[in-house]
C-alpha cells in the first residue's frame, strides 16, 4: 500500500499505536514486531494519511518517520499535537542535533536513528507509554497547581504560565517541567529525570534530557533551568540576575 492507511485487528483492551513509515519493508516490519507484542497497530504511508488515522483511530502512541510523501514527519507531528496530544517516537535516519531539536520542538518526545533494533523500538515505546500512565496517576494524586516564582503549573490541565501567560509545551516538556516544579529549587539528577520522565533505567538517552531542555528553555526562560555540571538541573522561582556560581554552566 503505497497511499492511505490500514488497522489491523484489534486487541481489546491493548493500546493504539499509530505506525507512520512510508518504506513498506521497514512499516511492516515495526508493525509485524508490535502486533507480536500484544499491540493493536494502525498504519499509515504518508503525512496526509497519517493525519487522517490519527483523527479516526486517537493511537495512544505513534512512531513517525521523518522523510514521508505528502509533508514531512514534522508537519505530520505539528498537526496531530495540534488537534490532540500523543507521545511520539520519531524514525530518523540521522542524529543531527538540529533536526533533533526541530523534531523535539513540534512535539516529539523521543527518536529512534536509522538503522534500528526492533527492541529497542519496543522498548522506547514501553517506556513513553509508561511515563504518560505515570503522570495520569500523579496527576490524581498531587495537588492541582504547583507554582514557581511566577511560573505554574496545573496538573489537572497540563497547562503552563509565566506571569499569566500560557507557554505552549509539548507533552513531555510538560512532564518535565512538572518534574522540576515538584521539588522547586532542588537539583534532580540526570538519571533521576531519565527514570521519572522517561522510564528508562539508566541515563543513556541523556542527549534527549539535554535536547528537552534546551527546547524547554526557550519557551519558559534560558535562565529558569540551571544546569548543575556533571549533576543535573533545576527549576529556579525567578530569573536571577547574577552569573552562576563557580562550578555551575548554564547550556
Amino acid at each position: 500500500m503505497e497511499q492511505g492507511y490500514a488497522a489491523l485487528s484489534p486487541r481489546a483492551g491493548e493500546p493504539t499505536l499509530l505506525v507512520v513509515e512510508d518504506d513498506q519493508t521497514i512499516n511492516q516490519a515495526v508493525t509485524d514486531r508490535l502486533v507480536a507484542e500484544g499491540f493493536r497497530v494502525v498504519q499509515a504511508f504518508d503525512g496526509p494519511s497519517a493525519v487522517t488515522a490519527h483523527a479516526d483511530h486517537a493511537p495512544d502512541l505513534v512512531v513517525l518517520d521523518v522523510m514521508l510523501p505528502g509533508f514531512d514527519g514534522l508537519e505530520v507531528c505539528r498537526r496531530i499535537q495540534a488537534t490532540r496530544p500523543v507521545p511520539v517516537l520519531m524514525l530518523t535516519a540521522r542524529a543531527d542535533e538540529t533536526d533533533l531539536l526541530v523534531g523535539l520542538g513540534v512535539g516529539a518526545d523521543d527518536y529512534v536513528t536509522k538503522p534500528f533494533r526492533l527492541r529497542e523500538v519496543v522498548a522506547r515505546i514501553r517506556a513513553l507509554l509508561r511515563r504518560v500512565e505515570r503522570a495520569r496517576e500523579l496527576a490524581t494524586a498531587q495537588p492541582p497547581v504547583l507554582a514557581v516564582g511566577d511560573l505554574s503549573v496545573d496538573r489537572g490541565t497540563r497547562r503552563v504560565a509565566v506571569r499569566g501567560s500560557e507557554v505552549h509545551l509539548t507533552p513531555l516538556e510538560f512532564d518535565l517541567v512538572l518534574a522540576l516544579a515538584a521539588e522547586p529549587g532542588a537539583v534532580r539528577a540526570r538519571d533521576e529525570l531519565m527514570r521519572e520522565v522517561w522510564g528508562w533505567a539508566d541515563a543513556t538517552g541523556t542527549r534527549t534530557l539535554d535536547s528537552h531542555v534546551k527546547s524547554l528553555r526557550a519557551k519558559i526562560g534560558a535562565a529558569r533551568v540551571r544546569t548543575v555540571h556533571g549533576v543535573g538541573y533545576a527549576l529556579e522561582a525567578a530569573e536571577p540576575i547574577s552569573s552562576a556560581p563557580v562550578g555551575e554552566e548554564r547550556r
